[in-house]
C-alpha cells in the first residue's frame, strides 16, 4: 500500500511544481526540457497539440513563442503516491483572459530526480 502524501515528499514535489511554474512563464526552455522525462515514453497533450516522446516535446518548447506565457495559479492539487510517483493538477488564468485553464501531470522519480512523465493542458470554455 503507497502512503499518500508523506510530508516530506509533498515538498520534494511542491518545490518541483514551483521550479516548473517559474521555468514555464519565464520561457527557460533548457529548465523545462530538463524536468521532463528524456523518454520515447513522455506525453505532453497541449492546448492545441498532441506531443509523443521527449524530442517531440523538446521540439515543441523550442518553437513556441516566448511571449504571454504569464498566468495566475488559481489552484494546485498535488498528490504523492509512496516515495517515487506523484500527480499535480492546476487551474490557471493567463493575464487578460477571463476562461480557466487546466494542467495535469504525473511526475516519476528518477535517479536524477523528478520527471514529468505526462502532462495536459487545456481549457474550459
Amino acid at each position: 500500500m503507497h502512503e499518500i502524501n508523506l510530508p516530506e515528499v509533498l515538498a520534494e514535489v511542491s518545490a518541483e511544481c514551483d521550479r516548473y511554474e517559474r521555468a514555464l512563464t519565464g520561457n527557460a526552455v533548457a529548465e523545462l526540457d530538463a524536468l521532463f522525462w528524456s523518454s520515447p515514453t513522455t506525453i505532453r497533450y497541449g492546448a492545441s497539440e498532441n506531443l509523443y516522446g521527449y524530442a517531440a516535446i523538446q521540439q515543441f518548447r523550442a518553437q513556441r513563442p516566448g511571449k504571454g506565457l504569464e498566468r495566475e495559479v488559481l489552484r494546485r492539487e498535488i498528490t504523492t503516491y509512496g516515495r517515487d510517483i506523484a500527480t499535480s493538477h492546476l487551474e490557471f488564468r493567463r493575464q487578460g483572459q477571463t476562461r480557466i485553464g487546466r494542467q495535469s501531470q504525473t511526475w516519476l522519480r528518477q535517479a536524477e530526480g523528478w520527471r514529468v512523465v505526462s502532462a495536459h493542458v487545456s481549457w474550459m470554455d
